[in-house]
């Protein structure tokens, strides 16, 4: 890869400083909020969260979901794929948009490995947060999506596992709720 790809890292951790940290468009301190509506099962759900009047949640809410539960780990090549198949389920495009969630996975899974240091890699804070609004699409996280997103972090992983808090556990998670409903 040429230097010129570089920036791209760069570019991403920038845009996530930004981002003011959200949950499916909810901003951080409006969080409580919609976790108290929904567990509560009371009429707050429909005005915190007015894009999916099911209470369903959608693919990019829960790469979202992965920045609260594994957003200081670095990217690695099996994030990245998981990332990219998660795109591709939510969008139903098979090819990798540029400048995408999945398009700045990748860039930061390479910009890692070669990184001399912890402080210098990108973690998937940068680069999944705000992940909802990044997707042209995105739709409801089902089983299937889950069991692909799963697949890819664990053909991707040298030791064929998946990071217990990560990208296919959120969708897996996602999956479960939406399937309960």
């Amino acid at each position: 890869m040429s230097q010129e790809q570089l920036p791209i890292a760069n570019d991403v951790k920038e845009e996530a400083k930004k981002t003011p940290a959200t949950e499916g468009g909810i901003a951080a301190d409006d969080k409580e909020k919609a976790v108290v509506a929904e567990s509560s099962g009371g009429q707050d759900e429909g005005e915190v969260n007015q894009k999916k009047p099911e209470g369903t949640i959608t693919i990019g809410e829960a790469l979202e979901a992965a920045v609260l539960t594994a957003g200081n780990k670095p990217v690695e090549w099996s994030d990245a794929a998981a990332i990219q198949a998660a795109e591709v389920r939510a969008t139903g495009k098979t090819n990798i948009m540029p400048g995408g969630v999945a398009a700045s996975a990748q860039s930061a899974a390479t910009l890692n490995a070669r990184a001399n240091s912890e402080d210098d890699k990108t973690t998937l804070a940068d680069v999944l947060t705000g992940a909802s609004s990044k997707l042209p699409s995105d739709k409801p996280a089902t089983r299937k999506d889950a069991e692909g997103v799963t697949g890819a972090e664990m053909r991707n992983d040298p030791h064929l596992t998946t990071y217990p808090t990560g990208v296919a556990a959120s969708v897996a998670a996602a999956a479960r709720i939406n399937q309960a409903k």
